[in-house]
C-alpha cells in the first residue's frame, strides 16, 4: 500500500507542478489575449450583477434550472473551501509570503478561463430526464465533433470529476471538519461524520431546489462571517497591514530578502506554490464550476461569463487574502522551528487565535466545517451532470449512497492514498477540459462579440437563436 500512495503521489506531482501548472496560467492568458482581457472589462458587469441578484430567499431552482445567483452560490460553494483556510497556510509555509503574490497573479488570468467555461457550459447545457444539465462532459462531447475521440475524451472527464470531487474529494473534506472539531471540541470524529453524512443527505435527496437554497444562504453567510472576522483582525493589527504586503511584493521576487536564508526558498517555489494553490483553491480551468454556471436562466451565455469572473475573484482576492494577511500580521513567518512545527490548517489556527485567544480556533473549526460542507454539496451536484451523463437518471440514487459512505469514512481516518488519488484525479480531470477549451476558443469568442452586438438587449429568443448560431 505505502509503495501505491508513493507512486500516486509521484504522478500526481508529475502531473501538477510540470504540467497543469503551465496549461492552466498559459490557458489564461490565452483567453486574456483572445479575449482583450474580458476579465476587466466584464468584470463591471459581472459585480453588478450578482449584487442585483443577491437574494437569501430567491425563486425557486427547478428542472428549468436555478437563477444566476444561485449557479454563482453553487459555484463559490464548490470554490471557497478547505483550500481557502490551509491553502494559503501551506503556500506560505513552502513559498514565503511571495507566494501570495503569485497566487493573484494566476487567479487574474483564470478569471478568463473561468468566463470561457461558463460560456461553454450555457452554449452545450442539455435537458436529460427533463431537468438542465450541463458542464464540461457536454461542450467536450458535442464540442469537438461527436466522434469517438470526443466521446472517450468526455467519458474519462466524467469519470475523473465522480472520482475526484464526489467521492474521494468529500471524503477528503469530511475528514477535514473531523479533525478540525477534534481538535478544539471533544467529540469522537465518527459522530462528526455522521452529523455531516445526515445533513448532506438531507440536502441530496431535495434535488436542484434544495440544493440551490442551501448555497444561496450559506455562501453569503459563511463568507461574510469569515471575511468581516478577517478584517477586524487586519485593523487590529493596523500598523502591520503596509509591512505585510511589502512581504508579499519583496517576497515574490526575493524570498530570502523576507524569510531569510534558512529556509531556502526560491522564487520558483514562491511561483510553483503561489499558482498552484491558488489554481487548487478557484478551480478556474479545472472544469468543475462550469456544471453550476450551466444551469443559469440567463438570456445569453455570456451573462453568466460575466457572473463567473465574480467567483475567482471572491475566492482568491477576497477569501484567500484575508487568511493570507492574517497570517502575515500575526505570525513570525522567519521562526523556522515555528513554521515546520504549525502545518496547514493549524497555522491558520493559530493566526486568529493571537488576536482573538482561544475563541479564535473554535471559530476557524466553524469556518472549516461550513466551508467544508459547501463544498460537499457542491461536489457532488458537480458529480451528478456527470453521472446523468455517462449512466443517465437510474444510476442517482446508487450514487447518492456512495457519495454518503465516503463522506462517513472520510471522517473515521485520514488516509493518505486516498488524498493523493484525490489530488491526481483532479489534475487529470482538467485536461480534457482544457483540451476542450483550447479547441473552442473561437465559439466563445465569437459568443462575446455577438454579445457586445446585443447587448442590451435580452430576450429568449434572441438567446435561443444565438446559441443555435453559435453551435453551428
Amino acid at each position: 500500500m505505502e509503495e501505491l500512495n508513493q507512486i500516486v503521489q509521484n504522478v500526481s506531482g508529475f502531473v501538477w507542478n510540470s504540467l497543469l501548472i503551465f496549461l492552466l496560467v498559459g490557458t489564461g492568458i490565452f483567453y486574456t489575449i483572445k479575449l482583450k482581457f474580458i476579465q476587466v472589462r466584464k468584470f463591471g458587469e459581472g459585480y453588478t450583477k450578482v449584487v442585483k441578484g443577491v437574494n437569501l430567499n430567491g425563486e425557486a431552482a427547478g428542472a428549468d434550472g436555478m437563477s444566476s445567483f444561485q449557479s454563482l452560490a453553487t459555484a463559490v460553494a464548490a470554490q471557497v473551501g478547505t483550500g481557502n483556510l490551509a491553502g494559503a497556510a501551506t503556500a506560505i509555509a513552502a513559498g514565503g509570503p511571495g507566494a501570495i503574490f503569485w497566487m493573484w497573479i494566476s487567479a487574474f488570468f483564470g478569471m478568463a478561463t473561468v468566463y470561457s467555461e461558463a460560456v461553454l457550459g450555457q452554449v452545450y447545457k442539455k435537458k436529460i430526464g427533463g431537468e438542465v444539465i450541463g458542464g464540461p462532459a457536454f461542450y467536450i462531447s458535442e464540442g469537438l465533433g461527436e466522434n469517438w475521440f470526443s466521446k472517450g475524451l468526455a467519458a474519462f472527464f466524467g469519470l475523473s470529476c465522480i472520482l475526484a470531487l464526489s467521492f474521494m474529494g468529500n471524503a477528503v473534506q469530511s475528514n477535514s471538519i473531523a479533525a478540525a472539531f477534534s481538535n478544539e471540541f471533544p467529540i469522537p470524529p465518527v459522530y462528526i461524520g455522521i452529523g455531516v453524512a445526515v445533513v448532506s443527505g438531507f440536502i441530496f435527496w431535495g434535488g436542484t431546489q434544495r440544493i440551490a437554497s442551501f448555497t444561496e444562504k450559506i455562501v453569503p453567510l459563511m463568507a461574510g462571517l469569515y471575511v468581516g472576522a478577517s478584517i477586524i483582525i487586519i485593523l487590529m493589527n493596523f500598523s502591520h497591514i503596509i509591512p505585510a504586503v511589502k512581504m508579499i511584493f519583496v517576497g515574490a521576487f526575493n524570498p530570502t530578502a523576507v524569510m531569510g536564508g534558512a529556509f531556502g526558498i526560491t522564487i520558483k517555489q514562491a511561483v510553483r506554490f503561489g499558482v498552484a494553490r491558488g489554481l487548487f483553491s478557484n478551480e478556474a480551468g479545472m472544469g468543475s464550476t462550469p456544471h453550476a454556471h450551466a444551469v443559469a436562466k440567463v438570456d445569453h451565455p455570456c451573462e453568466q461569463g460575466a457572473v463567473a469572473i465574480i467567483t475567482v475573484f471572491i475566492d482568491t482576492f477576497v477569501v484567500l487574502t484575508c487568511t493570507a494577511l492574517v497570517i502575515i500580521m500575526n505570525v513570525d513567518l522567519t521562526d523556522k522551528a515555528l513554521m515546520d512545527s504549525i502545518p496547514g490548517i493549524a497555522l491558520t489556527q493559530a493566526a486568529f487565535k493571537m488576536s482573538f485567544g482561544n475563541f479564535g480556533g473554535i471559530f476557524i473549526a466553524v469556518c472549516l466545517f461550513f466551508f467544508a460542507l459547501s463544498t460537499i454539496i457542491g461536489w457532488y451536484y458537480f458529480g451528478v451532470a456527470n453521472v446523468k451523463y455517462l449512466f443517465g437518471n437510474k444510476a442517482m440514487n446508487i450514487y447518492k449512497v456512495i457519495v454518503i459512505c465516503f463522506i462517513l469514512l472520510g471522517s473515521l481516518a485520514k488516509v493518505d492514498l486516498v488524498w493523493n488519488l484525490s489530488d491526481l484525479f483532479n489534475g487529470l480531470m482538467a485536461l480534457p477540459n482544457l483540451i476542450a477549451l483550447l479547441v473552442l476558443y473561437k465559439l466563445v469568442v465569437k459568443a462575446t462579440d455577438e454579445y457586445r452586438k446585443l447587448h442590451p438587449v435580452k430576450t429568449k429568443e434572441k438567446e435561443q437563436s444565438a446559441v443555435k448560431e453559435l453551435k453551428a
